[in-house]
């Protein structure tokens, strides 16, 4: 393996049954609420099959929300074979300024590893206590909400644990988490895209709001299956890909691939282990295949996004030695549903690599027709922060900021925002992000009604749809 490319392969060079890959394609195209941007499948270190949903494409960076904590992870892991962090000391210890403020015996005695495993002693979420009692400081608020267990006790999915995290790393490092990973991580691994907001005090926030590409997803999980080593060099200890990787603390949630146990921000799965993020950003690290399945999404249901993964894909990836149905490729025909190709796009270039082809997503439905005008919200919007709305023959214009427009209906604009419209609605796709908002006309009134697909957590409005350069 070259040092900073995936190389790339067919499925039957490595075992793989395309037409499984093919099936996993057509199932997720009849689901109503999943929705890929993009997959990535590697078997043997080897790229088997790629897609992305246009205006989705290869080299746009995708927000990857918690995703993002196994990231963290691994900056915490480099960390602490270089000796700047110990697992079994106090959170405080690395900030004596606050030690006056926290007097709760639980709160004093949360480690680095009761973090890292979201075992902080905390039976639920504390992100709005800790903001509130911080005064914005995420981490001295976290410090001053008590835990009600002992911490290491009882796990609950909690993101100040990965925010205390950064604010460490930032703390023995003297930089962000990007400024430690870069040198790192991402050089060595060729990620050159990435983008990471701070809060309020400076902190990137360790828990969301890393983007990134699906390659380089794809090459942090391969980074993790080959137990730390890229291109013949070890970047992470194995020590720390077993510990991050394996169940710390018990789950007891109600979806099944949530309840086999909790590591260094990473979850067990049925099969193997991951890192995910809220609406379909999965990397999934699947040992016993000797593969990494790599996707981002707009997927309110991930159980069932995962479920296909498991039903479909899984088989695909039969051990060596099977050669049942490896290397099998299904034609084409009624077989895919709307919106999915039978056959995943293969990498350019080889002998028997494939010219890659992209599907696309659903653009609005009847006749490429816009009415001129200016718009205000009316009844229905669910946008309040987009309260006007211009449309010409060439762009839409939301609260000022314009879009093109193309001269049919179909995708326009190379992002940040993408556009596609029909029969008086106008879609807005933010390719950096899982999200699209759905503007609705009325001509006849002069008003629109806005809603997000899906809500974007955090700061629902236009201008954060991006990501942070």
């Amino acid at each position: 393996m070259q040092s900073t490319v995936l190389p790339r392969s067919t499925p039957g060079e490595q075992g793989v049954d395309a037409g499984g890959i093919d099936r996993f394609v057509a199932a997720v195209a009849g689901m109503d609420g999943v929705e890929l941007h993009s997959l990535m499948v590697l078997r043997h270190g080897h790229v088997v099959a790629e897609r992305w949903w246009h205006p989705y494409a290869p080299e746009i960076p995708h927000g990857l929300y918690s995703l993002s904590k196994s990231f963290t992870s691994t900056a915490l892991g480099m960390a602490v074979a270089e000796g700047l962090v110990d697992l079994d000391a106090t959170v405080l210890s690395y900030f004596p300024e606050l030690d006056g403020l926290v007097t709760d015996a639980g709160a004093r005695s949360i480690r680095v590893r009761h973090v890292a495993a979201m075992a902080s002693g905390h039976e639920q979420e504390t992100f709005e206590r800790a903001r509130v009692a911080g005064g914005g400081d995420l981490l001295r608020g976290f410090l001053q909400v008590p835990p009600e267990r002992e911490p290491g006790t009882v796990f609950a999915y909690n993101q100040p644990c990965t925010y205390a995290l950064s604010a460490i790393i930032g703390r023995v490092s003297g930089g962000s988490l990007i400024d430690f990973l870069r040198p790192r991580l991402f050089e060595p691994l060729g990620i050159s895209t990435y983008g990471w907001g701070a809060d309020r005090v400076g902190r990137q926030p360790g828990f969301a709001g890393l983007h990134v590409t699906t390659e380089a997803v794809a090459k942090l999980g391969q980074l993790y299956l080959d137990g730390g080593v890229w291109a013949g060099r070890r970047l992470l200890s194995a020590e720390w890909v077993a510990e991050a990787t394996r169940k710390h603390v018990e789950t007891r949630r109600p979806e099944q691939d949530w309840d086999l146990g909790y590591g260094f921000q990473f979850w067990r799965s049925r099969h193997g282990y991951r890192g995910d993020g809220a609406y379909g950003q999965y990397m999934l690290v699947l040992p016993e295949q000797d593969a990494v399945i790599a996707m981002t999404a707009q997927s309110p249901d991930m159980a069932a996004q995962l479920d296909a993964v498991w039903t479909h894909l899984l088989p695909a990836l039969t051990p060596d030695g099977d050669s049942t149905q490896a290397g099998t490729a299904t034609a084409g025909g009624n077989s895919a549903q709307a919106g999915a190709a039978t056959e995943l796009a293969r990498p350019a270039g080889g002998d028997n690599a494939q010219a890659a082809t992209a599907t696309e997503l659903a653009r609005p439905v009847g006749p490429a027709r816009l009415t001129a005008g200016s718009y205000r919200a009316g009844a229905g919007n669910e946008v309040p922060t987009v309260r006007e709305v211009v449309v010409d023959a060439k762009e839409v214009v939301v609260d000022g900021e314009v879009m093109a427009l193309s001269a049919d209906g179909s995708w326009a604009g190379s992002g940040p925002v993408v556009t596609a419209y029909g029969a008086d609605v106008v879609d807005l796709v933010f390719v950096e992000t899982p999200h699209r908002m759905r503007i609705v006309l009325d001509a006849g009134a002069g008003t629109f009604a806005a809603r997000w697909r899906t809500m974007p957590l955090g700061r629902a409005t236009i201008a954060a749809q991006r990501m942070p350069r």
